[in-house]
């Protein structure tokens, strides 16, 4: 699943005493199944980008082009998008709600109008990728879960809509040593059967563990690559 970025710009509350360039003219490409690690400071654009290439915020100016469509033009598929591309914002946590696990993960599924048979083998799967247990997990509330088993259930959510590229911000954050671990253990499963992945993270040592290649930014330009 080719990504590519073309001098990408994007400025919050142009014209205003808080104008604030996040991203200045960026452009680089990612090619299907690479596993990229974003580094930078906070608030070097960092997250704007993510978001942008999610298909999440419009750039001021420049295209995303996300195996040769333009995800901004006007007539964009955007229910494709949807079922191509997987997005794990910091403590997704926090975006359970749902009374029980199974329900949380098959909503994403089920706006995609599945059939039932087919959300229950996706549910089956993406649980087993994230490591909770089908049959242990599926009738408890998410919010008795423990916190790493939390992450967990919430990117099984993003998994059970069997993304071709997964965008990550920061998923390791907060988390102990064991459940960082399992977390980045099932992001190298994901990546070696084919899924792009994307990840921000300010943790030097994982990143130059795991990804193939690094983007690095400072002050909203992509310094190195």
């Amino acid at each position: 699943m080719q990504i590519e970025v073309k001098d990408l710009r994007h400025v919050y509350m142009p014209g205003t005493p808080f104008e604030h360039v996040a991203l200045d003219n960026v452009s680089f490409q990612i090619e299907a199944g690479e596993f990229i690690g974003i580094i930078g400071h906070t608030g070097s654009g960092k997250s704007t980008l993510l978001t942008a290439m999610a298909g999440l915020t419009k750039p001021t100016n420049g295209q995303i082009l996300i195996e040769g469509r333009d995800i901004y033009e006007k007539k964009a598929d955007k229910k494709w998008l949807r079922s191509t591309v997987g997005v794990v914002f910091q403590y997704p946590e926090y975006q359970l709600f749902e009374e029980t696990v199974e329900k949380d993960i098959e909503f994403g599924p089920r706006k995609l109008g599945l059939s039932q048979e087919e959300i229950t083998s996706r549910v089956k799967a993406a649980m087993e990728l994230a490591g909770l247990d089908y049959e242990q997990y599926r009738n408890k509330s998410p919010f008795e879960l423990s916190g790493g088993q939390k992450r967990k259930a919430a990117i099984a959510g993003v998994l059970a809509l069997e993304p071709k590229v997964l965008f990550m911000d920061e998923p390791i954050a907060g988390l102990d040593p064991m459940s960082r671990d399992s977390l980045m253990d099932m992001t190298l499963s994901l990546n070696a059967k084919g899924v792009t992945i994307v990840m921000i993270s300010h943790n030097m040592e994982q990143i130059a563990e795991y990804a193939t290649r690094v983007l690095a930014f400072k002050e909203s330009k992509l310094m190195a690559d």
